[in-house]
């Protein structure tokens, strides 16, 4: 009753303050002003109605040829004020970039369903339906998580006002609203209201204590958005579903999320290997990591073979009974298990597609992308399966490395033979998939993937690996293998990689040139944050993997600089033939490789800033490993002769850092929400 009536209280403070907010400057941003005129655009002004109307007068050449004038004058205004507008605002230049703007379905045939098109919406909705709840029906084994070590139980402090100023500070006021059309900003301006926070504060606390989510949160819709980079988009799957929540509800998930990932990083629940969807992880880490297994091993004579998966639909898969039994085992207060109990069940949605929306469906299976909650709760899922896998592995002595990111898996093995490997990742990948079905899950088979590294300068080709026996393709290793965004070859001189970024960033600087040259547009000093912002970090991406001391970086340096001779350029709109040294110095751009030092020095230190439980500082670690197993990566299990011929990110961080920077952990119980 309680929850009840400080949903209602909360609810009409709400109406009050969204009525008020129509009718003042709030409001009015965020409604579209209507404009109508013969052509509806936004640019048609008088000076161009006039020119018009002399024309369809006159009928004359000349005036026609005046029209013409004054439209083109017309736009170029319109659209000079436009980037002007934008590119002064306080968010920065970078909104003049495509993905600031919304993503639109592209033109599609009809979809279809067992080679049937969906010719009416109805069916169109029940397609996509089916589509995204495939893993209804799945059967799990809950037993298999006797096998997983429960953690002890932490206690859950009520929250605090703090928590939820420092969530909303990171929202962005773009963000799309959910079924109450509420943005961040409303909410912002809401919650300076101390009266109004503290009843947001209470009904968050009420929700964990009673372990109940109240249903005006469970109703979302989700929008369908196409996958990039598809050939085809007449079939459900090449479509993501995206959920857009209730704001407020949304708030509250941020800083349960938030609480959730500082007490499963606290505890060790989350396994090692596990580098997506937590705080102080990312894909540069995974790069980081994988490079430094491969060349630890080439040191000691050993070529690295490595099998990716990819779990199919793994965010509308997560089963929700065995999901609230993973959260016990991670050692969560009783009444926040309770919590997500509620918190998963009886949950309705209705799709969008365009501005075409859907009756309502109920949704019993999986974490909604789009939610705060899905990256954590997603996270958990999969600890139990990697904790059971490794033993399994350790029991049948298969010497298979684990790396997860998210839903993509990475197996990696290190032996003389390839013949060898790929039987070891023939087995693991045949344990991997009989553990999946326990937890309703699927390998998709058809991303798959498998390549070998290695450093021989003769003829290179490793046999196929044949996985029809247990329902998988034959896999043939390619030249190049694209993981988490990084282009490998089986050399790691990542030339290809540098290829595709660099070009990338020269197309985006191609695309620049629409927003100003040397006479109108946006300044040189806008250009210069536009291509230090929304360029260069393009063309840089995943340089850890490359950029280290004593790395052959010629060809990397060559494609680099004449990617900033483009823009340097464009900065200054100078002549091509000025001089590269004088243009880079004029435009404010540092030289590439100074550049790269300078970014390079800094993110070593990013290793001493993550927990002691991060795999980083497990690799850095130099004591000698207590057991001679030959599936030890750290550093301490390497000679001075093997660290020598390793090189690489972590060991200029290990040679350059360890030791000097204090110990610093931010898991510490002073940082804790809530503390």
């Amino acid at each position: 009753m309680t929850l009840q009536i400080l949903i209602l209280s909360i609810t009409s403070t709400i109406l009050s303050i969204n009525s008020g907010l129509s009718s003042n400057k709030c409001g009015q941003k965020t409604q579209k002003k209507s404009r109508i005129s013969k052509h509806s655009k936004q640019w048609w002004s008088n000076s161009c109605s006039t020119a018009l109307n002399n024309y369809r007068t006159s009928r004359s050449r000349e005036n026609w040829k005046s029209f013409k004038a004054t439209v083109k004058e017309a736009k170029r205004s319109f659209f000079d004020n436009k980037i002007q507008e934008i590119a002064n605002k306080s968010q920065g230049p970078w909104e003049l970039m495509n993905w600031a703007k919304k993503r639109k379905l592209p033109a599609t045939k009809a979809i279809k369903v067992n080679d049937m098109p969906c010719l009416s919406p109805e069916s169109l909705w029940l397609a996509l339906h089916n589509s995204f709840n495939t893993a209804l029906y799945r059967q799990v084994n809950p037993s298999a998580l006797n096998k997983v070590e429960c953690k002890p139980r932490q206690t859950w402090t009520p929250f605090s006002r703090f928590e939820f100023v420092s969530a909303i500070s990171k929202c962005v006021n773009s963000s799309a609203p959910g079924t109450d059309k509420m943005i961040w900003h409303h909410w912002k301006l809401i919650i300076k209201n101390d009266k109004c926070l503290s009843k947001i504060v209470n009904i968050a606390n009420t929700c964990i204590n009673l372990g109940h989510w109240p249903k005006y949160f469970k109703v979302s819709t989700t929008v369908v958005i196409p996958k990039p980079n598809k050939t085809l988009y007449d079939n459900p799957k090449a479509f993501c579903p995206i959920v857009l929540l209730n704001t407020l509800g949304k708030l509250i998930e941020k800083v349960i999320a938030e609480r959730l990932q500082h007490l499963v990083a606290s505890n060790d629940f989350i396994h090692l290997s596990q580098l997506g969807g937590l705080k102080f992880k990312s894909t540069t880490d995974a790069g980081v990591v994988l490079t430094h297994i491969i060349c630890s091993r080439w040191a000691k004579g050993r070529s690295t073979s490595s099998l990716a998966f990819d779990i199919s639909q793994f965010f509308p898969s997560l089963n929700h009974r065995l999901l609230v039994l993973i959260l016990e085992k991670a050692g969560l207060d009783a009444k926040v298990t309770n919590f997500f109990a509620n918190y998963l069940i009886q949950r309705s949605t209705n799709y969008l597609w365009n501005n075409l929306p859907s009756p309502s469906f109920e949704v019993n299976i999986g974490v909604g992308q789009g939610s705060a909650l899905s990256p954590i709760l997603s996270t958990l899922y999969l600890s139990p399966l990697i904790y059971i896998i490794e033993k399994r592995f350790e029991n049948l002595n298969l010497l298979i490395s684990i790396l997860s990111f998210v839903d993509d898996g990475l197996f990696v093995v290190q032996n003389k033979s390839f013949s060898i490997s790929n039987s070891l990742l023939f087995c693991g990948y045949n344990i991997l998939s009989n553990l999946l079905n326990s937890f309703g899950l699927i390998i998709k088979h058809s991303k798959t993937e498998i390549f070998h590294f290695n450093r021989s300068h003769g003829p290179f080709n490793p046999p196929p690996l044949d996985l029809t026996p247990i329902g998988g393709p034959i896999l043939c290793p390619k030249d190049s293998w694209r993981y988490l965004g990084f282009i490998f070859d089986r050399k790691l001189s990542f030339h290809k990689h540098i290829d595709y970024y660099v070009n990338k960033a020269i197309s985006t600087v191609k695309c620049m040139k629409l927003l100003g040259n040397s006479v109108r547009g946006i300044n040189p000093l806008q250009k210069h944050l536009l291509y230090r912002c929304c360029a260069l970090p393009i063309a840089l991406y995943g340089f850890q993997l490359w950029f280290y001391n004593k790395a052959p970086v010629s060809y990397h340096m060559k494609i680099l600089n004449k990617m900033q001779r483009r823009a340097a350029i464009w900065i200054l709109g100078t002549f091509k033939t000025s001089p590269l040294e004088g243009i880079k110095a004029l435009a404010g751009l540092m030289p590439i490789r100074f550049h790269l030092q300078k970014i390079a020095k800094r993110s070593l230190i990013h290793s001493f800033k993550v927990p002691e439980n991060h795999i980083l500082k497990k690799l850095l670690n130099d004591d000698p490993p207590k057991s001679k197993s030959s599936n030890s990566h750290n550093i301490g299990s390497l000679t001075n002769r093997q660290k020598y011929l390793t090189k690489g990110h972590l060991i200029d961080s290990n040679i350059k850092s360890y030791g000097i920077f204090p110990s610093f952990s931010p898991l510490d119980l002073e940082f804790s929400p809530g503390h």
